[in-house]
């Protein structure tokens, strides 16, 4: 097998996927990478194991199965080193804690996900750390934000629940221009469709247990930082303890490979069900952005190649006291949509979204919010499905 550095043109996203990490012939040919299943490493004498003179010294720190994952990571991302952790929360809080002490001030977007929030609101304030949460579209006048002990701007596009699109260039520029670091959820696109380092973000977060994984069946998170920042992340992720299973971390290299079919497809039959509920007089708005009527939409075009499965829409009600009632006629109507958290699964999946801990941007009026998760099912029974849901909503 030739080496990829012998090529001359870049391979595509799907070669990449199918050899990134991982060199059969590093193990006798086999082309998965072998399980290790380890705490203790042995070493051959004192002085080997007073100066951690070979490769692996205990579990916690690395197996040759997490450093194929570990590796394949590194190069979707075109990042330094990657730390695994048991979940994408953990992936997002690891970050926080790798890079703010106490008496700092840390910048959080708005639409964040939520149990982030609750660990920047309870944790991080325990620790002496103080949050302002920003508008997702304050691009460069996020500068009005900052403070002399600003040491962070936390990022997530599209923002949970509500996809607001940032501009995650500009943010960077002024990020910097303070000494900042900026960090970023991205597990809705992942590298294939947006490569956060590449855009000025110094450390790129991913919840694997969504589409690296695929099958709902995983729990982990990635965290990849460029080299500037690479070591302090290395340090405080050793110093918690934090590590992914060899077993789940063969998991999500094996979901790897398959990712980049696996994401056409959800971004194909999303967007179509996109369209159709944007063309219904029974729904207020769609909140995708890929849709061209999307306020963040431009943006969205400029900087990613592609969209992940995931996104809302607003239920079109009059009265306010109608929201909850008919939001649950119509997720208990539905048998196609499971009604379940997380995402990045084959199933498809519903759920009504509260953006009651929201500072700074408004939830929707109009109605409730629905978030759907569009998986591999074929989309003319998912909208047979969603038919059935908005009948049962129509119930006075």
């Amino acid at each position: 097998m030739s080496n990829s550095d012998d090529r001359l043109d870049p391979l595509g996203p799907n070669t990449q996927l199918v050899r990134a990490g991982y060199d059969p012939f590093d193990y006798h040919g086999f082309i998965n990478p072998p399980k290790v299943h380890a705490s203790t490493v042995l070493f051959p004498d004192t002085q080997t194991m007073e100066w951690h003179g070979q490769k692996y010294t205990y579990a916690t720190r690395g197996t040759p199965t997490t450093d194929a994952l570990c590796n394949a990571v590194n190069e979707l991302e075109g990042a330094a080193g990657t730390v695994l952790v048991p979940s994408g929360l953990a992936a997002v809080t690891v970050a926080l804690l790798a890079y703010l002490s106490p008496g700092d001030h840390a910048l959080i977007v708005d639409s964040v996900y939520g149990n982030v929030r609750q660990f920047c609101d309870t944790m991080l304030a325990r620790f002496g750390i103080e949050i302002d949460y920003y508008n997702p579209a304050a691009g460069a006048e996020i500068e009005a934000l900052f403070r002399p002990n600003t040491k962070l701007v936390h990022t997530e596009a599209p923002g949970s629940n509500t996809f607001e699109i940032q501009d995650i260039p500009a943010i960077a520029e002024v990020a910097h221009r303070h000494d900042a670091v900026v960090t970023m959820d991205n597990t809705w696109a992942t590298p294939l469709y947006f490569k956060p380092l590449d855009f000025g973000v110094d450390v790129s977060i991913q919840a694997s247990t969504k589409y690296p994984a695929g099958h709902a069946d995983i729990l982990m998170g990635t965290i990849s930082a460029n080299a500037k920042h690479w070591r302090k992340l290395k340090q405080a992720n050793g110093a918690l303890g934090f590590c992914g299973t060899p077993d789940d971390a063969y998991q999500v290299l094996r979901g790897l490979r398959t990712m980049g079919i696996r994401l056409e497809r959800h971004q194909a039959s999303a967007l179509a069900v996109a369209k159709w509920l944007e063309a219904r007089e029974d729904v207020a708005r769609v909140l995708h952005p890929a849709l061209s009527s999307f306020p963040g939409h431009d943006i969205w075009k400029r900087d990613f190649k592609g969209a992940g499965g995931v996104f809302s829409f607003v239920l079109a009600t009059d009265r306010k006291q109608d929201f909850a009632p008919r939001a649950e006629r119509f997720l208990d109507a539905l048998s196609l949509f499971g009604l379940g958290y997380s995402w990045g699964g084959f199933q498809s999946l519903a759920l009504v979204v509260d953006l009651s801990d929201r500072r700074v941007v408004q939830a929707p009026e109009e109605g409730p919010l629905i978030r759907l998760q569009i998986g591999l099912e074929d989309v003319s029974d998912l909208i047979a499905d969603l038919e059935r849901g908005f009948a049962a909503a129509a119930v006075v």
